[in-house]
């Protein structure tokens, strides 16, 4: 028998070269991207202001940002806007992939309609909604032109009401990227469970809330780990449409960070409150990553 044998050069090709072409990307983020949050992680134990210093000052950062109200205001509205936007996100999204799911007419224009707010940046978006509720300008001042002048709707210069604004301008840009994840989900599932389960009689609503539904809860994970993401990073919408106020009543996590290190010259304090961001998104998404490696296994 006759036994091919391959130049060892081929066998270190092909256990090294894979390495060495991964290695610059490698390095890159480990320099760019953790060795920056470690970096950062230090500096909030610094009494850095304007530009780092390395005076180390232990925890008096992170104590005055607790002590902080603009902070709590900001968390506060986190929680407002997470809870909101992920919930009605989620459920418009899957009632517009239910609706899509049923082979009606023009699905492909109506799916475009529904994606197209995704195609646009947080920016544009945010800009758009703050001309359409600004009380001067957009949807106030047409019902006032059409004769409704009683017609009032301030909420973008109302600071019990501004950081509704953000989470309305949120839910109309990430309503159809939630759809197009469901649906994607709903046609994946077996055509012939829907069948049998109407065969025995299932109405179609019931269908869904207990086979088709449930058989999507991997959707449903990742869904909420993405929306959850962007609610907790959420920083050029908030910008856009009401630049964290009135006041710094519709603030987020992400515009006081930015506001601290960069506006007033706060480094080691805006670095506290960009650590308190990190530890959020890890709380986050380090369970489900690790949930998603048990059940790999």
């Amino acid at each position: 028998m006759i036994q091919s044998t391959r130049p060892a050069q081929y066998g270190f090709a092909e256990r090294w070269l894979p390495r060495l072409v991964l290695a610059p990307s490698f390095l890159l983020s480990l320099v760019f991207i953790y060795g920056f949050v470690a970096w950062n992680g230090y500096l909030s134990f610094t009494s850095s202001s304007l530009l780092p210093n390395y005076h180390w000052v232990g925890l008096h950062q992170y104590e005055r940002l607790f002590a902080n109200e603009r902070w709590w205001v900001a968390v506060e509205n986190l929680f407002k806007f997470g809870i909101l936007f992920i919930g009605v996100s989620m459920l418009v999204g899957i009632l517009l992939a239910i609706l899509l799911d049923q082979k009606i007419r023009q699905e492909g224009a109506l799916r475009t309609i529904y994606l197209y707010p995704m195609a646009l940046s947080f920016i544009v978006t945010g800009t758009a909604w703050k001309w359409m509720l600004n009380p001067g300008l957009g949807l106030e001042k047409m019902m006032h032109d059409w004769g409704w002048t009683s017609f009032q709707f301030d909420w973008l210069v109302n600071p019990d009401m501004s950081i509704y604004t953000v989470v309305i301008a949120g839910i109309w840009q990430s309503s159809g990227f939630v759809m197009a994840l469901f649906l994607a989900g709903l046609r994946g599932i077996d055509d012939s469970i829907i069948k049998a389960a109407q065969i025995d009689g299932a109405t179609l609503p019931r269908i869904y809330w207990k086979i088709i539904l449930p058989a999507m809860r991997p959707v449903f994970f990742s869904t909420l780990m993405i929306l959850a993401h962007i609610a907790i990073k959420s920083f050029d919408l908030v910008v856009a449409l009401t630049g964290g106020g009135p006041g710094f009543s519709s603030d987020l996590p992400a515009t006081y960070m930015y506001a601290m290190a960069f506006t007033r010259g706060e480094m080691g304090l805006g670095s506290a409150s960009a650590m308190m961001m990190l530890l959020t998104v890890s709380a986050v998404i380090v369970p489900y990553l690790y949930s998603e490696l048990r059940r790999g296994r």
